[in-house]
């Protein structure tokens, strides 16, 4: 590997020439495969990702047209400064994306929330290898199966590995381990345990003996109970009659074992499950694993995500694979993969899960019979999880009211408590694509499941007062009709002129008085209430007005990304679809690659030709060349 780092980055709304200076230093990336890094005015990390072309993707960042999430734009107005290590594969950019990922804990990357800490059965690379439970995962070379979602599932099993084999599973620490027979120091380690334990055995046999364990904890218990019947009938055979007796218990205990798991495929395939659900108003998401082996469900695991809700589900399952399969939580690669959704990117997992196992893993998307069941069972398991999470953030926020929330109640004279705020705000550019927004606070806290967006139906030209009666007008006839919950306050983001439109649009349906109106002015930070000539003026350091304006400018988020995605759509059936040769695939895929019309417009044809065939980026150059 090799690490290049560029000069510190500047903002790229300071000056003109920065921002051509800052293009320069990005067109010298390599084109080879590698992880970059993106880091604030202190040195911070922001961001770490991986590309299969360096310079083209960290090009799509910076660049001045890119269409990108209020997130994204937020992270780049933010950089200073880049670094890239080149790998040779994208496999092994994978694996030192999340190796960094992990280390640094960028803000802007999604971040797995550890809420515990999971138990692993530990099998120690040592001449007489020691099995034991533990929570702490340390890179000697030893071997770790799980993680276990409940302890209890963890003790089964080690208790099965212990009657079937007689092996002592004390958690243990090397102190008090006597090293010349691998067993507890002291004497006293359990009666039971004494008189089966396998420590004394022969090293031959103890190693066969780790051999059988290391399969039981890999969920291959049908090939394991055939070759124990066959060394059975051999003792038997051969009147080692002490022998095959504890062969013979060995296989009932297994048997038993075996038919208590869930048997979910008669075809007796190993497989791994992967499903993620996401909870906006958490902005959090749950991926969930089940582990089939020989068709059974040995094992389930699930991990909570942080920064999720303006993430696709594309993307989070990829994150969720990732970080699985480079972790010490992955013990062996599965014959095939299913999943919730395919990975918005596959290609670096697909080759590093064949270099790892030999042969290539498919990624199945169910779509009918019993294996899509089984991924809605995951998901299911998946939403539980999730609202598990929301009933604990409930418990502990239920008798706490904020203070913003009672000082905006004492500020502007409310007759109750402003706990749950509806925002409304309109977006356009010169009357076109209007759009309109409504968010959500509930107790000073975004409630993004009940975000709405509206689309302006009947208003010409860009004309704000009309919209807002419109949309607040639409909102509160339907609260009316589905006998929806009535906010404790409407907030309308603008002076006199929008709330008297949105006070006209309450009276028209009757919906007048049902709860407290107020439009916040941002001039001046102005609050306007009816009936009353002033404005009140709330203290700027005070919560309330923060939690105001907090309210207003996610209005305004939300509005604009709804307007940009609006705009986009249209730019792309007018400008790349218009195109001959290119259909919507084509054009998403350059979109994608590129992040904008303009730079598509810009690309030469080597860059053109790396996305589309050499015919269509002929057809894409001619097209813009007769426009000039």
């Amino acid at each position: 590997m090799q690490v290049e780092q560029t000069e510190p980055m500047q903002q790229a709304q300071e000056d003109p020439k920065t921002k051509l200076s800052l293009h320069e230093k990005i067109a010298n990336l390599p084109m080879q495969p590698g992880v970059y890094q993106f880091f604030d005015k202190e040195g911070r990390h922001l961001y770490i990702g991986k590309a299969k072309r360096l310079r083209p993707r960290v090009q799509s960042y910076v660049r001045e047209s890119a269409d990108h999430a209020e997130r994204i734009r937020l992270m780049v107005s933010k950089i200073r400064n880049v670094e890239v290590i080149v790998t040779d594969s994208e496999g092994e950019a994978l694996i030192l994306e999340n190796q960094l990922i992990k280390e640094h804990q960028p803000r802007y990357n999604v971040m797995f929330r550890d809420d515990k800490t999971y138990p692993y059965i530990c099998l120690t690379r040592e001449d007489r290898p020691r099995v034991y439970p533990t929570r702490v995962f340390r890179r000697d070379g030893s071997k770790y199966f799980g993680p276990y979602d409940h302890v209890g599932h963890m003790r089964r099993m080690l208790e099965m590995i212990r009657k079937t084999f007689g092996l002592c599973t004390c958690a243990v620490s090397a102190k008090t381990i006597d090293p010349t027979r691998g067993v507890p120091k002291w004497h006293t380690c359990f009666n039971d345990y004494i008189r089966n334990c396998s420590g004394d055995d022969p090293e031959e046999l103890y190693r066969e003996t780790m051999k059988k364990v290391e399969r039981l904890l890999g969920g291959r218990t049908e090939a394991l109970i055939r070759d124990m019947k066959e060394e059975m009938s051999i003792a038997s055979d051969a009147m080692h009659y002490e022998e095959a007796a504890l062969l013979r218990d060995g296989i009932e205990s297994l048997m038993r074992y075996n038919q208590k798991m869930k048997m979910v495929d008669s075809s007796q395939v190993n497989r791994d499950l992967f499903a993620v659900e996401i909870e906006p108003e958490l902005n959090e998401a749950c991926g969930v694993l089940f582990k089939i082996r020989e068709g059974k469900l040995i094992g389930r695991f699930h991990r909570l995500m942080k920064n999720a809700a303006d993430r696709s589900r594309a993307q989070l399952i990829q994150y969720f694979m990732e970080d699985y399969y480079t972790s010490q939580d992955a013990e062996a690669i599965p014959d095939e993969v299913f999943v919730s959704d395919l990975p918005e990117n596959s290609d670096p997992l697909i080759d590093y899960l064949a270099e790892q196992l030999g042969r290539k893993v498919v990624l199945h998307l169910p779509k009918i019979g019993e294996k899509k069941q089984f991924v809605e069972m995951a998901l299911r398991n998946a939403r539980h999880k999730l609202g598990e999470r929301i009933l604990e953030k409930q418990k502990q926020e239920k008798t706490r009211i904020p203070m913003a929330v009672q000082d905006l109640k004492t500020y502007l004279h409310l007759h109750r408590l402003p706990r749950r705020i509806e925002c409304f705000d309109n977006s356009n550019i010169q009357g076109s694509d209007p759009v309109a927004s409504m968010v959500v606070f509930v107790d000073g806290q975004p409630r993004k499941s009940a975000y709405k967006r509206f689309m302006i139906k009947t208003v010409e030209g860009p004309d704000d007062f009309a919209s807002m009666k419109e949309i607040v007008k639409r909102r509160y006839s339907r609260v009316m009709r589905e006998g929806q919950q009535a906010p404790d306050l409407i907030l309308i983001d603008g002076g006199k002129g929008q709330l008297n439109a949105a006070l006209e649009a309450l009276r028209e349906i009757g919906f007048e008085g049902q709860c407290e109106v107020a439009g916040l002015a941002k001039r001046l930070e102005e609050v306007f209430l009816p009936g009353r000539m002033d404005a009140v003026m709330i203290p700027k350091v005070s919560p309330a007005l923060k939690l105001l304006q907090r309210a207003r400018d996610e209005a305004h988020r939300f509005a604009i990304t709804f307007h940009r995605e609006k705009r986009r759509k249209r730019t792309l059936q007018t400008e790349l679809t218009s195109i001959e040769g290119v259909g919507v695939k084509t054009a998403e895929k350059l979109l994608k690659e590129f992040g904008s019309v303009q730079a598509v417009r810009e690309a030469s044809r080597e860059e053109l030709e790396r996305v589309v065939s050499k015919k269509i980026s002929e057809a894409i150059q001619f097209h813009w060349k007769s426009d000039r």
